[in-house]
């Protein structure tokens, strides 16, 4: 059967000298809330994309809590903590910089992240609303102690329809009840779903073997997007992957968030081995136990969690690295040494930042004790007897 010429007497339409491209969509406006280690970090990762990318703005707004700085001695410097510049006097005044023109004069966050520069389509802000103001995507990385003041600041700026990525590495439990593990990602939802409207903004995380200096400076690591919906853990692993920063990712948001609030506990008893001077055989043990025991935990409190999570960045591997790296376990080793109480430990190693773990042990423990379940986790419960309660660090190893 011939084609038929009908489309051959249809009247032509005219040729056009020249197109102009409009995009099927708008590009995605990135906000990035958090500029401590590990926001400053991951802006660097974030503003590569943003300016190679067409799917995103160049411009990304970094919101900073605002601090005065100034530089002694090569040093950049801060106000002790609590204190009040002179009567009638400005901290300007006293020769202090605003951190936030240092960070885009600089582009370096002489604080938080010394020696590293940043993108320079990074633009640090004071000011969390006009941050997110528009914004289609939302990367949080606050200590979740600061969501209750910060995310109502935000009055609801950011565009309909939004999107958000937690980094915050912590949980919070109900205070009452079942007291249940309440995730981070569900609380920054909640938050977010006060403002005008009640917009719901569709949570994913990112957790992996990240310790914040090595990511910034270009050292290969691996992350995990913990997501609801496939495509939006596309468009999350676009914004985050490069060459030297591995991102993939998981519809597991329950379980990726999980493994990385379990493993600031596990990597305090990995801090307490080390303090006790144990070698490799027992810190592996104490891995081991731990990661089984963080997925008992999600499977007890969590529908939908999915074995192989435990294997991806977020878990087997975040763990190890924390368990021989980072903060957690650093200061569980002076513990265990003797060298002071966790709040004189805190102000001595962490530069202003919380310690995690510590938070978490007694959190979890609260939960297991009201189900009265210690001892389906004697690694837990070993680890918060120790950090509580006044026993040895060299119980420890007595499971």
């Amino acid at each position: 059967e011939r084609p038929s010429r009908a489309s051959n007497i249809l009247p032509r339409r005219p040729r056009r000298r020249s197109r102009t491209y409009i995009p099927a969509t708008m590009p995605e406006k990135v906000a990035l809330i958090g500029s401590g280690n590990w926001g400053s970090a991951i802006a660097t990762k974030i503003g590569v994309n943003a300016s190679a990318c067409a799917d995103f703005d160049d411009k990304v707004y970094m919101w900073v809590f605002e601090e005065y700085v100034k530089e002694e001695d090569g040093k950049w410097v801060r106000p002790a903590r609590g204190a009040k510049p002179p009567e009638g006097k400005t901290w300007v005044d006293e020769g202090y910089t605003p951190l936030t023109q240092v960070i885009n004069e600089k582009h370096e966050n002489v604080i938080y992240l010394p020696g590293i520069e940043l993108p320079h389509n990074i633009v640090a802000c004071p000011d969390v609303a006009t941050c997110v103001d528009g914004a289609t995507m939302m990367v949080f990385v606050i200590p979740h102690n600061f969501l209750a003041p910060i995310v109502p600041k935000m009055e609801g700026k950011f565009a309909k329809g939004a999107i958000g990525c937690s980094l915050i590495k912590g949980i919070e439990f109900e205070k009452e009840g079942d007291m249940k593990p309440i995730l981070i990602s569900d609380l920054l939802q909640d938050e977010m779903k006060k403002s005008d409207g009640a917009p719901v903004v569709d949570m994913s995380v990112l957790m992996g073997a990240n310790v914040a200096n090595e990511v910034a400076k270009g050292d290969f690591a691996e992350a995990t997007i913990g997501c609801t919906k496939p495509e939006n853990g596309l468009k999350w692993c676009k914004l985050f992957n490069t060459k030297d920063f591995a991102v993939q990712a998981v519809t597991d948001v329950a379980g990726a968030e999980l493994c990385g609030a379990m493993k600031n506990v596990v990597a305090l008893g990995a801090g307490f081995c080390d303090g006790l001077g144990y070698g490799g055989n027992t810190k592996a043990a104490i891995i081991r136990i731990g990661l089984k025991e963080t997925a008992k935990f999600a499977r007890l409190f969590f529908k939908g969690i999915q074995d192989d999570t435990f294997m991806e960045s977020c878990g087997l591997a975040d763990l190890v690295t924390t368990c021989f790296g980072g903060r957690n376990r650093a200061c569980a080793e002076a513990f265990a040494k003797g060298e002071g109480t966790w709040d004189d430990i805190e102000k001595s190693k962490l530069n202003g930042q919380k310690l995690q773990g510590t938070i978490t042990a007694k959190d979890v423990m609260t939960v297991l004790k009201h189900k009265k379940l210690e001892a389906q986790f004697p690694l837990f419960a070993r680890i918060y007897e120790i950090a509580f309660e006044g026993k040895d660090p060299k119980s420890i190893v007595e499971l």
